[in-house]
């Protein structure tokens, strides 16, 4: 098998995350996701460029999934990141997200989603951003994530070896 000199998977991959910031620019400067919309967002806490605020870097040091879809503020999409304000335990954080650092995008609404991590944990740490409480039980909308939404997937797309 031939070198990849162009390297399709990179390609792949910042395509897919294309998608990630379309879809989350059509949710930006509104007061509610369109139509029953909402957003699923695994990412790397750790990633250079990202904002998380400490306490939950305690909590999450590898990766989170957030939650847009009833209670968040502020949403900023720009080329290679967004921003957006979320409650955690009642209190409002400001998190920065890096498109590079998103691992996997659900829109369970459709069902709809792409897994960039290639090799990341898909059972991912989940915290929500419309929720109030403390508690660390499913937050409203997340039961709906545990229907199997269409995952597009870059391993799909990878020659397999003949051995």
């Amino acid at each position: 098998m031939g070198e990849d000199l162009i390297g399709y998977e990179a390609l792949a991959r910042e395509a897919l995350r294309g998608v990630v910031r379309t879809a989350l620019t059509r949710a930006e400067g509104t007061k509610a996701m369109p139509g029953s919309h909402h957003f699923y967002v695994t990412f790397r806490t750790r990633a250079p460029g990202a904002v998380v605020p400490d306490f939950l870097l305690e909590r999450y040091p590898e990766d989170i999934t957030i939650v847009l879809e009833h209670q968040y503020w502020d949403l900023e999409v720009s080329d290679r990141s967004f921003s957006v304000i979320l409650r955690f335990g009642g209190r409002p954080c400001k998190l920065v997200v890096p498109f590079a650092a998103v691992t996997r995008f659900v829109d369970p609404s459709v069902p709809w989603g792409i897994d960039l991590s290639g090799d990341a944990p898909t059972d991912a740490a989940t915290a929500a951003g419309d929720d109030d409480s403390d508690s660390d039980g499913p937050s409203e909308g997340e039961e709906a994530a545990t229907e199997a939404p269409r995952v597009v997937s870059l391993d799909a797309f990878r020659k397999k070896d003949a051995t």
